[in-house]
């Protein structure tokens, strides 16, 4: 670490001692409709004697075609260097630097680089685009304000900053000539200061001198190292109010996220901050929170979603049919901008295909604030830095007051947001696509493990686990094959990982594989050793296979899975294609009505039920059974996709006719075959009936999808023009906000020259005086 060193003010004034250190803060303030007072405010409230060594930089929305006068307004109200910022310009203490008109900035190693502007002027966004990159550049040194103004611009880069382990204040909004920006600022929850502009100085100087003065991060390094008692407690008291443990996060990544909260409230030690812990249960929290923290947007890593949009998608679709669900999960999904990525490139595929399948995103995380922020789908209008306009016209809404943009319905159909810790709690399964991208970094190397293996446990065969560029799979490259090193794409192998047993145990489930040795290669597994059955399996297998009646084993659909028993006396296979094995297409006749509604029963209800006598036409020959269905649960979630269905026919006894002649009577014979065949007339007529009862069924259902196809199509031009006229409607939108700027812009010079003629008046009255 750079030697820093403190010069105390030796006067017996107030203000705070001067700052001398290689390695400064940069703070960057910014600012829309109603900046100036603000920034007057905060200047003034600067120390007049003695420098605070920090840079400031000031991003103002300004008019482009109108010069600037905001430079020299400053200079009224500090002794600061001010400058107005020209390209390269490098960035040294004690200086304030201001964005010139039509212009966006970013800092690059110490030095502003100007930019010429992407975004048609309305939709400019420079505040969060120099956030981000002071992030990156400054890490947990920078230092953000955001104060009055209108819109959402610095939201984005106030993640950003929280994210790198800066800090955020933010002007409190009944002090804002304008409480957009602010109110923005500080729904996203990381906000640690809001103060008039005013107290801010005063604020941001404890907390520097803070900084270097007690050096936490050197202490809490040291202590956090050497004393596992402080460090557990921390741990202790965070599993106790959150019920998340995290003893297995990287040491590093603790000790920078505690080390900020001990600079926010100025507390010298971990001894100290462990009682403050204790006596201060909102502490707890926002300690939670600061570890959760993390930097999402829409399509973040541009060239790792087209390599999904290009290769991953369009298979994933190719090798399964309509009926079928696709599934995938989003893991540590945050505020959603992931998870809602992926659900618009699985509908643009869908709509290029010209078909509707069946897609389920999973997107979880431990924070039920940013899943309570993703379940609403309303985003700051900043979002349009990162999406195309094309996505953003189509796939989302702009709130009445043009600050936000809510996710289209469509979209948000598609995915099921939920509170869920991946190191403790079960995983989803049968998925296609996993995607936890930029979450292994904050695990030590045995939980990054462990994860590995529980994907490879939720994945289908051949599913694809996405990663984040910094990630991959380490030691466990048996179980996944690389599609793609640059974008960290992998896909499934079938071979067991080699601790599968503790992934298994951890989940709480039965271990079906305890028993299999394996050798060391993880890919080539040896036989199961045959072992002897105990009498009890060996009876239990026994009464299955000889009494048990036949059944069948079924999903919701009506899709047989399997089959036990005789199961030709009720069940048929159809003449012509071969299709699915059905148990609805397949039921002989006498049956299928009975199935139909006991389904719909069981899988409306998960109720048992039974129909008992029923009587099935066995190629001319009556079968009785006793048909009993009954729901089982195969997960602990209680929906359809979760249950199948075991229809079980238990065989009855043929009814027998008593005799009133002997046997042997030719009469009674005669008048047996004549009761026989005028019985076998009627049950064949009783049979032509209902064939063609079941055709007039059939083509009154082929109508109803007809009619239903049709109206799905007058829906779907009605969602067309719907869309025409929320194009119109944002359109009209968009050419307000473009007002507005210009309406603040305006503003802003008009305070301006307001100051310009005060200050000329005042001058003129000076002058006045002076020639009197």
């Amino acid at each position: 670490m750079t030697q820093k060193k403190i010069i105390k003010d030796t006067s017996k004034s107030n203000h705070k001692p001067t700052i001398v250190n290689d390695h400064f803060h940069i703070v960057s303030l910014g600012a829309s409709a109603g900046g100036l007072k603000a920034f007057e405010a905060f200047f003034k409230g600067m120390p007049t004697k003695n420098m605070t060594g920090m840079a400031f930089v000031l991003v103002q929305h300004l008019a482009p075609d109108h010069k600037s006068m905001l430079a020299g307004l400053i200079r009224h109200y500090t002794p600061m260097e001010v400058f107005e910022v020209v390209d390269g310009m490098q960035v040294k203490p004690n200086c304030i630097y201001i964005i010139p008109p039509n212009y966006d900035m970013t800092i690059f190693n110490g030095c502003l680089q100007l930019l010429d502007p992407i975004a048609p002027h309305g939709h400019r966004l420079p505040i969060d685009l120099f956030l981000r990159s002071m992030a990156y550049e400054q890490r947990e040194r920078s230092i953000a304000i955001i104060l009055s103004g209108t819109g959402s611009d610095g939201t984005l880069g106030v993640r950003a900053i929280k994210a790198e382990g800066g800090m955020v204040m933010a002007q409190s909004p009944e002090s804002a000539e304008f409480d957009g920006m602010p109110i923005s600022a500080i729904d996203t929850g990381m906000v640690d200061y809001q103060l008039p502009p005013s107290e801010m100085a005063t604020q941001l100087i404890a907390y520097i001198n803070h900084l270097i003065e007690k050096r936490p991060s050197t202490i809490a390094t040291h202590e956090w190292q050497n004393d596992t008692s402080l460090r557990n407690k921390i741990f202790a008291l965070l599993r106790n109010q959150t019920s998340h443990d995290f003893s297995q996060y990287k040491p590093s990544t603790i000790n920078r996220r505690i080390d900020r909260r001990l600079a926010v409230h100025q507390i010298s030690n971990l001894k100290n901050y462990v009682k403050f812990l204790q006596h201060t249960p909102t502490e707890v929290d926002a300690l939670f929170y600061d570890l959760l923290i993390g930097v999402t947007h829409f399509f973040r890593d541009k060239q790792a979603f087209n390599t999904l949009e290009k290769y991953i998608i369009p298979k994933l679709f190719s090798e399964v049919s309509e009926d079928k669900v696709i599934r995938i999960w989003s893991v540590g999904c945050s505020t959603g901008e992931e998870a809602y990525s992926i659900a618009i490139l699985l509908r643009e595929h869908m709509d290029k295909l010209k078909k509707d399948y069946k897609v389920q995103v999973f997107a979880t995380d431990i924070d039920d604030r940013a899943i309570d922020f993703a379940r609403v789908g309303i985003y700051p209008a900043s979002i349009a830095s990162d999406l195309s306009r094309e996505r953003l016209d189509r796939f989302f809404i702009a709130e009445s007051d043009s600050s936000a943009y809510r996710i289209s319905k469509v979209i948000r159909n598609m995915l099921i947001f939920s509170e869920q810790d991946v190191i403790k709690d079960p995983p989803f399964s049968r998925l296609d696509l996993l995607c936890c991208r930029n979450l292994l970094i904050y695990f030590n190397t045995a939980l990054q493990t462990k994860l590995i293996s529980l994907f490879h446990f939720a994945l289908n065969p051949n599913g694809v686990l996405m990663l984040g560029t910094s990630e991959g799979i380490g030691t466990s490259n048996l179980l996944f094959n690389e599609l793609s090193h640059k974008e960290k794409l992998f896909q499934r192998t079938d071979c067991f990982p080699s601790d599968i047993h503790s992934v298994i145990n951890s989940l709480g489930l039965n271990n079906p594989l305890k028993n299999i040795e394996r050798h060391n290669n993880p890919l080539s597994l040896k036989k199961i050793p045959t072992r002897q059955l105990s009498l009890r399996e060996l009876t239990e297998r026994a009464i299955i296979s000889e009494i048990a009646p036949a059944s069948v084993l079924f999903k919701a659909n009506g899709d047989i899975l399997f089959l036990h028993g005789h199961s030709g006396s009720f069940l048929e296979l159809i003449p012509g294609e071969a299709v699915v094995n059905n148990v609805m297409t397949m039921a002989r006749p006498g049956l299928r009505h009975e199935i139909k509604q006991a389904m719909r029963t069981a899988v409306g209800d998960k109720k048992t039920v039974r129909h008992p006598d029923l009587k099935v036409n066995n190629n001319g020959d009556i079968n009785r059974f006793n048909m009993t269905l009954c729901p089982i649960m195969v997960n602990a979630n209680l929906s359809s996709d979760n249950y199948l269905y075991l229809m079980i026919m238990e065989s009855l006894p043929a009814e027998e006719k008593p005799l009133t002649e002997p046997p042997n009577s030719p009469l009674k014979a005669e008048a047996v075959l004549r009761s026989n065949s005028a019985l076998q007339l009627h049950i064949a007529g009783l049979q032509d009936e209902l064939h063609s009862k079941d055709q007039h069924l059939e083509i009154t259902q082929r109508e109803l999808e007809v009619t239903i196809q049709e109206l799905n199509s007058t829906n779907e031009e009605m969602l067309s023009i719907n869309e025409e006229l929320q194009s119109t409607n944002e359109e009209l939108k968009t050419s307000k906000e473009e007002l507005q700027s210009i309406n603040e812009e305006l503003g802003t010079v008009n305070n301006e020259l307001q100051i310009k003629v005060t200050d000329l008046s005042v001058a003129n009255n000076d002058m006045n005086n002076l020639l009197a």
